[in-house]
């Protein structure tokens, strides 16, 4: 199994980025897609995910109404589509993979199986 995430960059504040998330080895329509950032010195954190179907979907309430998560279950791709960017954005952002049975939502870091390497995204004041 092989995520790689892409896309991240240097950004002023108040920009957009594009973050895919391109997976193999897995049976992608039947995982739950989750991104997870990390900022130096802290501890990773939740961003967003999306179920199997893409009809549930939960956002930290931090990139609510800015970033957006979606997934092409034909190319095995999950997308973080993020705008008006801030400085605290600035992260190391990871996009991450759980089977499931039900078209549900994983929220928790823990409870995914797969990572991939991450993607720097970094926003300029």
């Amino acid at each position: 199994v092989q995520l790689q995430a892409s896309g991240g960059g240097l950004v002023q504040a108040g920009g957009s980025l594009r973050l895919s998330c391109a997976t193999s080895g897995l049976t992608f329509s039947r995982c739950v897609m989750g991104w997870f950032r990390q900022a130096a010195g802290k501890e990773r954190e939740f961003v967003a995910a999306i179920s199997r179907t893409g009809l549930s979907i939960s956002y930290a309430d931090s990139v609510k109404g800015r970033f957006t998560i979606s997934r092409d279950n034909a190319k095995n791709t999950a997308i973080l589509q993020m705008n008006s960017l801030k400085p605290e954005d600035t992260a190391v952002y990871y996009c991450a993979s759980v089977g499931r049975s039900t078209d549900s939502i994983v929220t928790l870091k823990n409870q995914y199986d797969y990572w991939g390497q991450g993607t720097l995204v970094t926003v300029s004041s």
